[in-house]
């Protein structure tokens, strides 16, 4: 008897499939059960100017389910396709909500720390992510977080704390010591919001780090700014301690075109460095994006073409090749549905 391993995208792709169906199929005796798929596809091509070297990359390749059964339970699922050829799971967690506005998530999920529309490539301003974004920590781990939406006055609030293993996605390690963290989340994506956040990443006796940060942001109807600093602070010598800011805005302009309907022109300075003094690192960056969006229904999509400056004191250990420090053009191809 000949037995056959299936790809896991297959079995992803299988269990969409069979959870449409079932879905589709349900009576009245069914529960409530809505569900949203998801996707983001992330092609693009760089030249670094200083070094005369290019590329073209799929930087993502996502896809995503999300479910809620009778607003008591809910999941999500999202995997990435290719992650430099490797199939990686990325979202792999479950939902069950006691009462309104509680909330109880288990699996691999976000830690508390992050901004979506920084790390998430369907949200993002730029090709490229913020320094706090990439450089900082993996946004996913694997553990339980508790999340309570309320009110204040007529100001929607968030309170989140969660618990995790501290190594990352798709890493099930045992551990007497957890990591853990909190974040408060005062205003909505529309208007003014601010946040502040703290985590305590426990990962082994050579790595324990103390983040911590605060963030700010205003949307307008076409128009939006956001700023965020972070603080890294080593609790071991292993490690330096590391520093990371940025303030960006985009305004979007309407088009009528047969490929485009918004022009998008964006800005950005963001910086990272360490506290070695004379022997740490320092780089700033400057980006200039030019953005064309179109919306067709469920589909919608961005060419975008940026331009990074960077001012560089001491190259970090975190840049993995020249072309990285080096000033570089970015057109990159977002489609989202």
């Amino acid at each position: 008897m000949q037995i056959r391993f299936f790809h896991p995208l297959s079995i992803f792709l299988l269990m969409v499939f069979s959870h449409v169906t079932f879905a589709a199929s349900g009576d009245d005796a069914t529960p409530s059960h809505t569900y949203k798929l998801d996707g983001a596809l992330k092609n693009k091509f760089e030249h670094a100017t200083e070094i005369g070297s290019s590329r073209f990359s799929v930087r993502n390749s996502r896809v995503g389910i999300t479910g809620d059964i009778d607003g008591v339970y809910g999941y999500r699922v999202q995997v990435e396709l290719s992650d430099e050829g490797q199939f990686k799971p990325l979202d792999l967690s479950a939902t069950i909500k006691p009462v309104k506005g509680l909330s109880f998530t288990l699996g691999q999920t976000s830690i508390p720390l992050f901004n979506t529309y920084i790390v998430s490539p369907s949200e993002m301003m730029f090709a490229n992510r913020a320094f706090i974004g990439k450089y900082f920590l993996s946004t996913r781990d694997l553990g339980l977080n508790t999340r309570y939406d309320f009110s204040i006055g007529k100001v929607p609030t968030r309170l989140e704390f969660g618990v995790y293993n501290g190594h990352a996605i798709n890493n099930p390690v045992w551990k007497k010591k957890k990591s853990y963290g909190g974040r408060l989340t005062v205003g909505s994506m529309k208007g003014v919001r601010v946040s502040a956040k703290a985590y305590n990443y426990l990962n082994d006796e050579q790595t324990h780090h103390l983040f911590y940060g605060a963030d700010l942001r205003y949307e307008a109807t076409n128009w939006k700014l956001e700023t965020e600093v972070m603080k890294r602070e080593s609790k071991t010598d292993f490690h330096t301690d590391l520093l990371a800011y940025y303030l960006q805005g985009a305004y979007v302009l309407p088009l009528n075109t047969k490929l485009f309907n918004s022009l998008i022109p964006a800005l950005r300075w963001d910086g990272i460095s360490d506290t070695q003094g004379d022997a740490g690192f320092d780089v700033k960056r400057l980006t200039a994006g030019l953005g064309f969006g179109s919306n067709r229904g469920r589909i919608s999509s961005t060419l975008r073409v940026d331009y990074e400056w960077y001012f560089v004191t001491n190259s970090p250990s975190i840049f993995k090749s020249p072309e990285v420090g080096s000033d570089k053009i970015t057109v990159e191809l977002l489609l989202r549905f």
